[in-house]
């Protein structure tokens, strides 16, 4: 079991502007500002004896509910199998827990990053990095580079889609309250105002019955949508990283001024480091990287 040493460099917090993405994950995060030094981690204080974590002696991770692939398998986090629960178990080992010591509890999206006393320590849940949502929570390290992307069926008009151009007479939709859907609008730009759904599953649904001509959603969930959930589903491609734009990134989610943000960030940092979270990405996401790029 590995111990996690406590660094005497200021926390690494994100708070990191999202724009476009790119299409290959970094090996390294983005640029990001230092706390205040209200989670700071003081000398020992990222031994398992003394994370101040809502459990004595176990590491609460949520996640929402339902969970889906290639992020969780079958909706069972537990199990390990996916990749946000591979990266939780290989940061609850940096940070000195067994498996046996995670527990984890279903934490609604919108829930998790809103302002208030959380009862997890940590959710990883594909939370992008943002500046406005880092004024009610805390964010770790990233774990993930985020890629936008295109789904659609084989019958639609999006299907023959190259270009941004391609897509902007569509009929183009996206959950609610992601950043699928500010790419949606501020990338593509399309003619007709995006439709925009409560869950990625009233999205697929309407993709289905034809309400909608393609989706947007994060390369991996696309991948997953067009091969488990359309009968017929087809990637179409990933849009571009927008010129000068910094890379979208995921970050695990804490309570805002969290004594645990600080050896959270710590762990994930050393797992990139030493290449576990790329080995994890190559053994869940390796999918991913053969959609081609949208021009």
């Amino acid at each position: 079991m590995r111990r996690l040493l406590v660094l005497t460099v200021p926390l690494v917090t994100a708070v990191l502007a999202v724009g476009g993405c790119a299409p290959e994950p970094s090996s390294e995060p983005a640029s990001s500002g230092a706390s205040d030094g209200a989670s700071s981690a003081s000398a020992g204080s990222c031994d398992p004896g003394g994370l101040e974590t809502l459990t004595p002696g176990t590491l609460t991770v949520a996640t929402s509910q339902p969970a889906y692939s290639p992020w969780v398998l079958e909706d069972d986090p537990t199990s390990g199998e996916g990749y946000e629960p591979a990266v939780a178990y290989a940061l609850a080992d940096q940070l000195g827990y067994d498996a046996s010591d995670v527990e984890w509890v279903r934490a609604d999206f919108n829930a998790a990053i809103a302002p208030g006393p959380k009862t997890f320590d940590v959710d990883v849940n594909q939370f992008s990095i943002d500046p406005q949502r880092a004024e009610a929570v805390d964010f770790s390290s990233p774990y993930y580079d985020v890629v936008q992307a295109v789904v659609t069926t084989a019958g639609s008009e999006a299907v023959s889609a190259t270009s941004i151009e391609d897509l902007k007479s569509l009929r183009l939709g996206a959950q609610v309250g992601t950043t699928s859907l500010t790419s949606l609008t501020e990338q593509i730009d399309p003619e007709t105002g995006p439709s925009v759904y409560n869950s990625n599953d009233d999205a697929v649904a309407a993709l289905k019955n034809g309400q909608v001509d393609a989706l947007v959603a994060d390369l991996p969930t696309a991948f997953y949508m067009s091969g488990a959930q359309l009968d017929d589903g087809e990637v179409v491609g990933q849009l571009p990283n927008s010129s000068g734009a910094q890379t979208e990134q995921l970050g695990m989610v804490l309570e805002l001024d969290s004594p645990l943000t600080s050896c959270v960030s710590q762990g994930l940092d050393a797992l990139r480091e030493d290449g576990t979270l790329a080995d994890l990405q190559d053994e869940w996401l390796a999918q991913a990287a053969s959609a081609p790029v949208l021009g």
